[in-house]
């Protein structure tokens, strides 16, 4: 089993910077990608950017510019560093981690979750 703990979000103006981490633990085999989503009230929910174990990213058109993703392999922890933020960016975050165990075997991993808020 392996837990995902998110922390950095909070509330912040138009125009302002969050960072967001995730570190993983527990029993860890590899991790593959791992990425972040994020669903606002009444929306499904949607990815903002992932990263694989060899550092190749993907981002949403909507934070392309905006948002950068990075990892920490050593330490399982993934950040995602939000710039110019938009009251259209407010949502709950969610980490993911794709793992695979000793047998090969993936699972799908999700955090808690932490709220970010954008005032405009």
């Amino acid at each position: 089993q392996v837990q995902l703990v998110e922390s950095g979000g909070g509330l912040v103006q138009a125009g302002g910077s969050l960072r967001l981490s995730c570190t993983a633990s527990g029993s860890i085999f590899s991790i593959n990608a791992m990425g972040w989503y994020r669903q606002a009230p009444g929306k499904q929910r949607e990815l903002v950017a992932a990263i694989t174990s060899g550092g190749s990213t993907d981002y949403a058109d909507s934070v392309k510019g905006r948002f950068t993703i990075s990892r920490d392999n050593a330490k399982n922890t993934v950040y995602l560093q939000m710039n110019s933020l938009k009251p259209e960016d407010t949502a709950v975050y969610y980490c993911n981690a794709d793992h695979s165990d000793a047998r090969g075997n993936e699972y799908d991993y999700w955090g808690q979750g932490t709220q970010v808020t954008v005032s405009s």
